[in-house]
């Protein structure tokens, strides 16, 4: 019998400080013009915070006034971080793509587990991030999650809490 899939390995907090730090680009696998859709609500607040956010849905023509493409094999640039929004039997195609195009990161948003996908992205030198929300991340290690009651475990001098 195989054990489970153990994802923590790939939910280290300093590797995705690194990435976040070091990343400009990032493409969103399935995000969606439906801001209840939390692709969305992700790639707006990524936007919001300086990334440049590249949509990659065959069903949309434009996110955020963005072209979007069919697959990321057609983003004609760079691309630093792919973050998945799709059911996690679409990860190992994904994956072999953002390999592919040369990607940095494959970000896995939370409930995207798929153990296929995680070893190509592995195997193809990828740092991969797997059952994370990026935009929480975000917001934990730049101190914005205290707006919402989260305990960030951030550490701050700065007096009255974090501005």
């Amino acid at each position: 019998m195989n054990a489970p899939f153990d994802v923590t390995r790939y939910q280290d907090p300093v590797t995705m400080q690194r990435v976040l730090h070091t990343s400009k680009t990032i493409a969103v696998v399935g995000l969606s013009t439906n801001p209840l859709r939390a692709s969305n609500f992700v790639g707006f607040y990524c936007v919001r915070h300086g990334y440049r956010v590249i949509p990659v849905n065959p069903r949309e023509s434009s996110v955020f006034g963005e072209p979007s493409y069919a697959a990321l094999t057609d983003v004609p640039e760079p691309i630093d971080i792919v973050s998945v929004f799709r059911a996690p039997d679409a990860v190992p195609q994904i994956a072999a793509d953002a390999v592919t195009v040369g990607a940095k990161t494959l970000w896995c948003q939370f409930g995207v587990v798929n153990e296929e996908g995680t070893r190509i992205a592995e195997d193809g030198g990828l740092t991969v991030i797997v059952d994370r929300c990026l935009k929480q991340e975000h917001a934990r290690y730049n101190g914005r999650l205290h707006w919402l009651g989260f305990n960030t475990t951030v550490v701050t001098s700065v007096r009255g809490g974090l501005q």
